[in-house]
């Protein structure tokens, strides 16, 4: 069965910077009557056991689990002692998860940094995923690296943005305890056919975001290519309701279909407030029951 989780996309800076209480976004979460909340690392104001047991108490009780992890970790980092916190750091968030009855948590590439080389980035990043993979079997917890565009909070882009660079990362990391976590509106917004991607990744993908994207007004796929090359994020493409934008997921569907996929979707939405997040995991259920994962 294919089982739908909510993320507050709409509030990640207030739940983050303390503004609203992840206790509060957990209470009016249940509107949305989704299977479970996906987390992002930096809700969480401890990582003490105790905390962390009366947050996952909390969300149990409302009929819900915390069965994915939203981290970020900067894999690309030349420093040995750098790379070492960041290893450090996932570890740690591997513990949480755990701890949180969760069953996966994001890891991304890192940053794009100047002058970085495809060939010395995948080097970095496969050592880091690598340097974490014992402790995720040991605490039964499977990494997810997901084709993402940019965290919030960091400079640069996404190393791993494009599906060249994205696929031959995946490929070169073999364990059990690591996937894909598959965004279509990322792959969109790098300039890539989220379909292709995901034909390439298709028995990898663990976990998946789902929103969706729109042209603002006046724009055209030919207007949207930055200076760099690659597509315009934000300026040119917004939030919207899943399934009413540029993402095919009828084609999504049909591949899981095909698959028998079972895993958590989350949707990465409600830019524009909760009634669209509604909307749009009411879309998900719908096209869940019309594919028959259920």
């Amino acid at each position: 069965m294919v089982s739908i989780a909510a993320f507050p996309k709409c509030w990640i800076h207030e739940i983050s910077d303390g503004t609203m209480s992840l206790e509060h976004w957990i209470d009016v979460s249940v509107e949305l009557e989704a299977d479970g909340l996906e987390f992002y690392s930096k809700f969480l104001t401890s990582h003490d056991s105790s905390y962390l047991r009366k947050i996952r108490s909390r969300v149990e009780e409302k009929g819900m689990s915390i069965p994915m992890m939203c981290y970020s970790p900067d894999f690309t980092v030349e420093e040995k002692d750098l790379q070492r916190q960041e290893i450090d750091k996932q570890i740690e968030m591997i513990h949480v998860t755990a701890e949180l009855g969760g069953s996966f948590c994001r890891v991304l590439s890192g940053q794009n940094r100047k002058g970085l080389t495809v060939e010395t980035g995948i080097e970095r990043v496969k050592y880091c995923i690598e340097a974490c993979l014992k402790e995720a079997e040991t605490s039964g917890v499977t990494l997810v690296l997901e084709n993402h565009y940019k965290d919030d909070f960091w400079k640069y882009r996404e190393f791993a943005q494009k599906m060249d660079v994205f696929i031959p990362l995946v490929e070169s990391i073999k364990s059990p305890w690591f996937g894909v976590q598959f965004d279509p509106s990322n792959s969109f917004v790098a300039g890539d056919d989220p379909l292709a991607l995901m034909d390439h990744v298709l028995s990898r993908i663990k976990t998946m975001h789902a929103s969706d994207r729109f042209l603002k007004p006046g724009k055209d796929w030919a207007s949207i290519v930055t200076e760099d090359g690659l597509i315009g994020y934000p300026e040119f493409l917004v939030h919207g309701v899943t399934g009413e934008g540029s993402i095919d997921y009828h084609g999504i569907f049909k591949r899981f279909k095909n698959i028998g996929y079972a895993g958590w979707i989350s949707i990465e939405d409600g830019v524009n407030g909760m009634d669209e997040m509604k909307r749009s995991i009411n879309f998900l259920k719908d096209m869940r029951k019309k594919y028959q994962l259920i």
